[in-house]
């Protein structure tokens, strides 16, 4: 499953799209705690003290935001789902 990054994250995992090889049932914080474990920098960037995605955190998973979809972050991702991980955004 290809996972695409934004922002400063991408300067952590040095590109845009990383290929992850998730098993079938795969939920999405399943798949959070994948690329953590697989990039350790990306834990504090993307979750909180207690393993919870940060609110201001957002992963798409075919344009939806996670933690709205029916199931939230126990969605299933299928391998040909699109992952879009943004980080918090500021500016003005």
């Amino acid at each position: 499953m290809k996972i695409n990054f934004f922002a400063t994250l991408r300067q952590i995992v040095g590109q845009k799209t990383v290929e992850f090889h998730l098993t079938n049932g795969t939920t999405v914080r399943e798949m959070v705690e994948i690329v953590v474990t697989q990039y350790p920098p990306m834990r504090p960037e993307l979750l909180d003290e207690d393993g919870n995605l940060w609110r201001h955190v957002h992963v798409f998973v075919n344009g939806r935001d996670a933690p709205y979809l029916p199931e939230g972050m126990q969605t299933v991702v299928q391998p040909n789902d699109v992952i879009n991980i943004f980080p918090a955004v500021g500016g003005g």
